[in-house]
């Protein structure tokens, strides 16, 4: 918005219009705030977590945004450990080869494959864990892929509702209104009116 110099003083001006003007040659610019552009925040989020946020200056959600994404990248990385351990052993447990024998690691301390009640029992044991591995680590994968999307939905809201008003001054009155219609026919109506 411009405003000529001719047309108000400076000293007319209050101090808080002065503080966010600035003069440009003949006319004086009253600045905008600054409000986040949401598609900007979003990409930024897209090419590195957090930016959209950082973006947003929402300093706060940093931690918990990295909190996520290590938690998912713990998550992942024991699954896949324990599936490839499980998988090596199922696959050692049932070749021929005497010499492949890491089944035996994973046997838990003071068991014995008699114990577990046999060659075939602790075969399904075996694969069952695998299995169970495998779709816990795939699990962690689509979680992960939750707490991106998630973080790119909320930089997006954020930078929406920058400018929001929260201030208490929200109100809402109810108050009956008596009108006469086209066919002279009286009628009552209760009005709602939403402030904010």
């Amino acid at each position: 918005m411009l405003i000529q110099n001719d047309s108000i003083q400076s000293e007319e001006m209050p101090e808080a219009l002065l503080l966010d003007t600035v003069i440009e040659s003949d006319a004086i610019v009253l600045k905008q705030g600054w409000k986040p552009d949401p598609m900007k925040s979003v990409w930024l989020g897209a090419i590195v977590p957090g930016l959209g946020q950082i973006y947003n200056r929402k300093y706060w959600k940093l931690p918990i945004v990295y909190g996520g994404f290590l938690g998912c990248a713990y998550a992942i990385s024991w699954n896949n450990g324990m599936y490839t351990d499980y998988k090596n052993a199922y696959r050692d447990i049932i070749d021929n080869d005497p010499n492949t024998n890491s089944f035996m690691d994973i046997l838990p301390e003071g068991y014995t494959i008699e114990s577990l009640g046999g060659m075939s029992a602790y075969q399904n044991v075996l694969q069952t864990r695998m299995n169970t591995y495998r779709r816990y680590r795939d699990l962690s994968i689509f979680v992960t892929i939750g707490v991106y999307a998630l973080t790119l939905i909320d930089a997006y809201v954020d930078a929406q509702l920058y400018d929001f008003d929260i201030s208490p001054d929200l109100s809402l009155n109810v108050q009956p209104v008596i009108y006469k219609d086209e066919y002279n026919k009286h009628g009552a109506e209760l009005m709602f009116t939403f402030r904010f």
